[in-house]
C-alpha cells in the first residue's frame, strides 16, 4: 500500500464507465464530481466523444488521471483496473459489484483483482463500494444522493447504504466530514489502512466508522494503538453473535464468542466502541471539538431539578464522578444564588434563573480546580434567552479551556441556540444521559492517549519438547489432548503438580508411594472431557486404596463410553484447594484476531458463572495483570473474609506464559488450564485440555 493522500486529493479523476444514461451509476458519479470537485473529471467510455460536455477518452490509459473510479460490469472491471495500473494510476475505486459477495465465480474474480492490485501496487478501494468523498477539494466520487458537508471527522463504513443515510441526517444536523470511504469488500485496502492514513492526516481530528468485521485483527490493534496516541477512533461494530463458539469443545471456546474477541481487541487497540449510531455521533462530536479534561469530575448547572437528577443518575452509570466543590466555590455560589437553590452538585439555580445567574454559576463552577468538565442543563422559561445562554456557554468554555456539554431541552426554540453551540464545537443533546455519555467518551480518550504499551515478556521455554507433544496428534482421528499433555505446560514453565500417567494398578501404586499424602487419580481419555461428571476423578486416595481406585476408574470409563480411547490413569499430587482459589486460563483461536486469552473463576463454576475477561495474545505483563483485576471475583484473589491473598504475580506470569505458548504454536486451536489453583505462594495447573490442528505443525 502506498501513500493514501493522493487517493483523497487527486487532480484528475477518470470515471471508467461514464455515461449520460438515466438511472445509471456512471451518470451519478460524473454528475456528483462535476458539482463541486476542484479538479478535472475525465469520462472513460469508447462509445462517446463527450459526457455532459466533458471530452471522453476510450481507454483509462489515455486519461492522465491520478484516480480511476471503475463502474463497468464485473467481467471487464478487472481488465479496467489492470489498464489503470499499466498507465501508472496508483489509486483506484471499484464501484462495481459482483465479486466476493456473489459466490465462487465472484470470489475468483475478486482474487484476480487482488493479484492485479498487488502487481501494480495499487491503492484499491472496493469492489462493491459506494465510492469515496473528500470535502477539502469538493470530491464526491460516489453514486450517493448527498455530498458531505466540510468537517474534521473522517468516516468509513462497510455499508454504503449506511453512508447515504448518515450524510442525509448529518447535513440536517450541521455535522461535517473530512473524508468518507465506503469500504466495500476490502479486497486490498481495509479499515487498518484508513485508520493509519487518517491518523497521519492533520485535518482529521476523529476517525469514526461502521464495521461488520475486521480482516486482520492483530494488524488493526497495532495500527490503532499508534493512532490513538493523538487521534480518537470511535466505531460501531455490528454482529453481536456467538457463532464463533458453535464448534468449540473447551470451556474457553464455549464462552468466547466472536464478540468477545472484538470487545477485547478494540479495547486493546484504544478504540471507543459505540453501541448505536446515536452513541457514535454523540461521542464523535465531543471528541472532535473539545479540549481533553484534566479530571473526570463533572459539574452540572441546571435550572430544572428533575433533569438534574436524571443527569446525576447518568453520571453514576458512567466512569465520571460528581465534582466536590471547594469551600471558596461554595461561598461564591451562596452569594450569587437564591437561598432556595442548591449550591451542591448538581447546582440547581432554580426555575426563575435568568441569563446572568446561569453565566455566574457556570463561571464559578469552571473556575474550581476540582471540576474537570461541565454540563449546562436547562429547560426553557420566559426569563431565559437561549441564544444568549449559548453565547455565554461558548465564551466561558473558551475562557476556562475545559470541556462543556450542553443540554438545552426543547424543540424549535432551541434550534438557533443549538446552531451557535454547534458552530463553536459544543454539541447540544436533548437527553442528559447522552451528554454525560459524550463527556465520558472524552475522559476515556484522555486515558487512552496517555497509555503506554509494553512489549510481551519473552520467557526461556522448551519449544522442541512442546512441539513433540503437539505432534502426537498426527495420524489420529481425534486431535484433542488432555492431561497426557501436561508436559506441554511444563515445557513453557507453567507449574504443575507432581504426578504421572500410568496404565496399570502396580505403576499407579509406585507413583503414589513417591508422593507425600493422599493423591488424586483421574481417568485419562480424549473422549471423556468432563471426568468428574462420570465419577472419573478420585481425591485423597491413600496408598492402600490405589489398586481398587484404578480398577474402579477404568470400569466407570468403559461403562460410560465402551469405545472410548482410554490412555490410562493420572496419579497426581493433591493441591490444597482450601487455601487456594480455582481459576481458569484458556485460549480460543478467533478467525480475525487470532489467540483470544481468557481468565476467570474456574473449576466447576466457569460455565455457570462465566466470570471471565479476555485479551488478544500476545499480552504484556501489565495486560495480564489487568485481567486478574477485571473479574467480579477479584476480591477472592486478593483475600476476602479473612482468607490469605493468592499469588497474583504467579497468575500474571502464567497468563503470559500461556500467551507465549499459543502465539508460538498457531496449531493450538483452543486450550484450557482448568483449574489453575491460585495459592498464597504460587499457582498450579491441575488439569489441561486442548485441540490441535496437525496441518499447522
Amino acid at each position: 500500500m502506498g501513500d493514501l493522500s493522493e487517493l483523497f486529493a487527486p487532480r484528475r479523476v477518470a470515471v471508467v464507465g461514464a455515461t449520460e444514461r438515466e438511472g445509471s451509476v456512471g451518470r451519478a458519479i460524473v454528475e456528483n464530481l462535476m458539482e463541486d470537485f476542484d479538479g478535472e473529471v475525465v469520462p472513460v467510455n469508447p462509445k462517446y466523444d463527450e459526457v455532459f460536455g466533458l471530452p471522453a477518452v476510450a481507454d483509462v490509459s489515455e486519461s492522465d488521471a491520478d484516480l480511476a473510479v471503475v463502474v463497468v460490469p464485473p467481467h471487464i472491471a478487472v481488465d479496467a483496473v489492470r489498464q489503470a495500473g499499466e498507465a501508472g494510476i496508483q489509486n483506484v475505486v471499484v464501484i462495481t459489484a459482483g465479486f466476493g459477495e456473489t459466490g465462487s465465480d465472484g470470489a475468483a474474480r475478486e482474487q484476480e483483482l487482488t493479484e492485479v492490485a498487488a502487481e501494480y501496487d495499487l491503492n484499491l478501494v472496493g469492489p462493491n463500494s459506494l465510492g469515496i468523498m473528500s470535502t477539502p477539494n469538493g470530491m464526491n466520487a460516489t453514486f450517493g444522493p448527498e455530498n458531505a458537508s466540510p468537517g474534521n471527522m473522517s468516516f468509513m463504513s462497510q455499508s454504503g447504504a449506511f453512508i447515504t443515510a448518515v450524510l442525509d441526517w448529518a447535513n440536517d444536523e450541521g455535522i461535517g466530514f473530512k473524508d468518507v470511504v465506503s469500504l466495500g469488500n476490502k479486497a486490498v485496502l481495509d479499515e487498518s489502512d484508513f485508520v493509519d492514513a487518517w491518523g497521519a492526516d492533520g485535518e482529521t481530528d476523529v476517525v469514526i466508522g461502521y464495521l461488520e468485521g475486521i480482516e486482520e485483527g492483530r494488524k488493526f490493534i497495532d495500527t490503532a494503538r499508534e493512532v490513538t496516541q493523538d487521534t480518537p477512533i470511535v466505531l460501531v461494530k455490528s454482529g453481536r453473535t456467538d457463532a464463533g463458539a458453535q464448534a468449540a469443545s473447551s470451556h474457553t471456546g464455549t464462552i468466547a464468542g466472536s464478540d468477545q474477541a472484538y470487545e477485547a481487541g478494540l479495547e486493546q487497540a484504544g478504540v471507543i466502541r459505540a453501541e448505536s449510531v446515536q452513541e457514535l455521533f454523540d461521542s464523535a462530536q465531543m471528541l472532535a471539538n473539545q479540549p481533553l479534561p484534566e479530571g473526570e469530575e463533572i459539574a452540572i448547572i441546571t435550572n430544572a431539578g428533575g433533569p438534574g437528577v436524571m443527569s446525576t443518575d447518568a453520571v453514576g452509570d458512567s466512569s465520571l464522578s460528581m465534582a466536590s466543590f471547594s469551600d471558596e466555590t461554595l461561598e461564591e455560589f451562596s452569594e450569587k444564588l437564591p437561598a432556595e437553590g442548591n449550591i451542591y452538585n448538581p447546582v440547581d439555580i432554580v426555575g426563575d434563573a435568568d441569563n446572568d445567574r446561569f453565566r455566574d454559576a457556570l463561571d464559578i463552577a469552571l473556575a474550581d480546580e476540582n471540576v474537570g468538565m461541565a454540563l449546562v442543563l436547562t429547560c426553557p422559561t420566559a426569563v431565559l434567552d437561549y441564544e444568549q445562554l449559548a453565547e455565554d456557554t461558548v465564551e466561558l468554555r473558551e475562557e476556562h479551556d475545559k470541556p462543556v456539554a450542553a443540554c438545552f431541552m426543547g424543540g424549535e426554540r432551541v434550534k438557533p441556540a443549538a446552531t451557535i453551540l454547534q458552530d463553536s464545537g459544543i454539541p447540544n443533546y436533548f437527553d442528559p444521559s447522552r451528554a454525560v455519555f459524550a463527556l465520558d467518551a472524552l475522559a476515556d480518550f484522555k486515558d487512552i492517549s496517555q497509555r503506554t504499551y509494553d512489549e510481551p515478556t519473552e520467557f526461556d521455554v522448551d519449544r522442541e519438547r512442546a512441539r513433540e507433544i503437539l505432534e502426537s496428534v498426527k495420524g489420529r482421528d481425534d486431535t484433542r489432548l488432555g492431561v497426557e499433555a501436561m508436559g506441554l505446560l511444563d515445557a513453557y514453565g507453567i507449574e504443575t503438580p507432581q504426578g504421572e500417567i500410568v496404565d496399570s494398578p502396580a505403576d499407579a501404586l509406585d507413583v503414589a508411594e513417591n508422593i507425600d499424602g493422599g493423591v488424586v487419580m483421574k481417568i485419562v481419555s480424549p473422549d471423556i472431557l468432563h471426568k468428574s461428571d462420570i465419577g472419573g476423578v478420585k481425591v485423597g486416595v491413600e496408598d492402600g486404596e490405589v489398586y481398587d481406585a484404578y480398577e474402579d476408574l477404568i470400569t466407570r470409563a468403559r461403562n460410560y463410553q465402551p469405545d472410548a480411547n482410554i490412555i490410562g490413569v493420572q496419579v497426581q499430587e493433591m493441591v490444597d484447594l482450601d487455601s487456594g482459589v480455582e481459576t481458569i486460563v484458556g485460549m480460543n483461536r478467533d478467525p480475525q484476531f487470532g489467540p483470544l486469552l481468557m481468565f476467570g473463576l474456574g473449576g466447576i463454576f466457569v460455565e455457570v458463572m462465566e466470570d471471565t475477561t479476555f485479551r488478544v495474545a500476545p499480552v504484556s505483563e501489565n495486560e495480564a495483570f489487568e485481567m486478574t483485576e477485571e473479574i467480579d471475583s477479584a476480591p477472592l484473589l486478593r483475600g476476602a473474609r479473612g482468607r490469605d491473598p493468592v499469588d497474583i504475580d504467579e497468575i500474571t506470569e502464567t497468563i503470559q506464559r500461556l500467551s507465549q505458548l499459543v502465539t508460538d504454536f498457531p496449531a493450538i486451536l483452543e486450550l484450557d488450564i482448568n483449574p489453575l489453583v491460585a495459592l498464597p505462594d504460587g499457582a498450579q495447573a491441575v488439569d489441561v485440555r486442548l485441540t490441535v490442528d496437525p496441518d499447522e505443525l
